[in-house]
């Protein structure tokens, strides 16, 4: 029997012709184990990211700088360069009672990003930029001359939840939705738990407004949906348990994904942000397949300086390309921004500018391990919708120079797979949620 919770999260996804289960199957047996053993290869472990940015938008909120949300400082020894220790934890007024003091220490502990790099990978890296320098890069680098900005090994970081409930995470996804996804303050979204309180609404006016825009807006806003679905899945999948023996144990909370994605208890909102996923996972999937001719070509290659090892990762990569190119089922990006050319210009370029401002929002995320991750999932999605509004430049790539036209950055390169790869896993999850809950009843 299937879960009577979550049958709505089955059959067709509306804006596709596509079906939930052959995504599952497609996604359990051919995407993920490849996927998993690519986020291995060091080309794809090591992702450079500025942490240090301050927020944009507002000064950051009077709860405890949560040290664990501060990047914990290496051993002299083995600080890379130009990177030393973050700048010191002051605590608030606001957070100076004690509960919140030791739920910041222990929130602290648990999300400070572990920023330790071997000497070879260190000299590595400068290899590493002087050969992307030497191809021809025609996009804004997020920033990554900074000084500020550092190498960090996605492996020794991984994204889970480490117990921090401050009203920051609220705020940050608030503002995403609430400024940058076309919505007019007058609509309120489902469960928005900063709005006031809107009596039996219920969000219908949303849906409502929704439906009446245009296929790309809705579009936008089903991709930041599905983003925020997929990190919440994340976190539910990979919770802070509790201390055993003195060490904190992960794994999956079941409550906490009722919480957020239960039927009744999401009054049915729950189903509608997992088909999200499922939408955003579609649209990356759809990326990849167009950007596989820009890898085919020989004159590409994922450079680390190990010949052999940089041979049979894009062999890896490109078999994975095959895999979602064999995918018979693919979101057609055709009937967006096909109106006419002008008013379609004018949309694209609108999409980039909401998009940079939620990279910018990142920036306002406490904790810098969910920063990481969050910057990460949105450059992804960012370049993901950058191949799919490149099709043409893609399709005239000269095979044996850099092209003028179409350039990816180990950056985005990077981050376009290792998002995919988080979405992956989220479907793997939620198979795996769906398992524990059937066994439970």
């Amino acid at each position: 029997v299937r879960n009577q919770h979550f049958k709505q999260v089955t059959g067709v996804l509306d804006d596709c012709l596509c079906d939930i289960d052959s995504i599952d199957n497609f996604n359990t047996y051919k995407i993920f184990p490849k996927i998993k053993k690519l986020q291995e290869r060091d080309y794809f472990r090591y992702y450079k990211v500025n942490l240090k940015r301050p927020c944009p938008f507002w000064a950051e909120d009077g709860h405890c700088s949560i040290k664990d949300c501060h990047v914990e400082p290496c051993p002299e020894s083995k600080i890379p360069v130009g990177i030393k220790a973050g700048r010191s934890n002051k605590y608030s007024q606001a957070a100076n009672n004690t509960k919140e003091l030791d739920d910041c220490e222990q929130a602290n502990k648990l999300g400070a990003i572990n920023s330790t790099l071997s000497n070879e990978s260190k000299e590595a890296f400068i290899d590493w930029a002087r050969y992307d320098d030497s191809q021809d890069h025609f996009c804004e680098l997020d920033d990554e001359r900074s000084p500020a900005a550092q190498y960090v090994d996605l492996l020794l970081n991984p994204e889970r939840y480490t117990g921090y409930k401050g009203s920051s995470a609220w705020r940050v996804w608030n503002s995403i939705y609430e400024e940058n996804c076309f919505k007019p303050r007058s609509v309120y979204r489902p469960l928005n738990p900063l709005a006031p309180s809107r009596g039996e609404d219920n969000g219908e006016s949303f849906y409502t407004w929704l439906e009446g825009l245009c296929l790309e807006k809705r579009v936008f806003y089903k991709l930041i949906s599905g983003l925020h679905a997929s990190i919440n899945l994340h976190l539910c999948a990979n919770y802070l348990l509790e201390e055993t023996w003195g060490k904190p144990s992960w794994g999956p909370n079941i409550k906490e994904f009722k919480r957020r994605f239960d039927t009744v208890e999401t009054k049915g909102e729950g189903p509608r942000r997992l088909k999200n996923l499922y939408f955003l996972y579609l649209i990356e999937l759809r990326a990849l397949s167009k950007v596989a001719p820009y890898f085919e070509r020989s004159i590409v290659d994922l450079y680390t300086g190990n010949l052999e090892d940089d041979a049979d990762t894009k062999t890896l990569l490109l078999s994975i390309f095959q895999d979602t190119k064999s995918f018979p089922m693919h979101f057609d990006e055709k009937s967006m921004f096909a109106g006419d050319k002008k008013g379609a210009k004018s949309l694209k370029e609108e999409f980039r500018l909401h998009f940079k401002n939620i990279s910018r929002i990142m920036d306002c995320v406490g904790c810098d391990k969910c920063r990481l991750w969050g910057k990460l999932q949105t450059q992804g999605l960012g370049t993901a919708l950058k191949i799919l509004f490149s099709e043409k430049e893609i399709q005239k790539l000269p095979e044996n120079s850099p092209s003028k036209g179409f350039q990816l950055t180990r950056q985005e390169i990077v981050a376009l797979l290792n998002a995919f790869g988080r979405l992956s896993t989220s479907i793997r999850e939620l198979q795996n949620f769906k398992a524990l809950l059937q066994h439970r009843r």
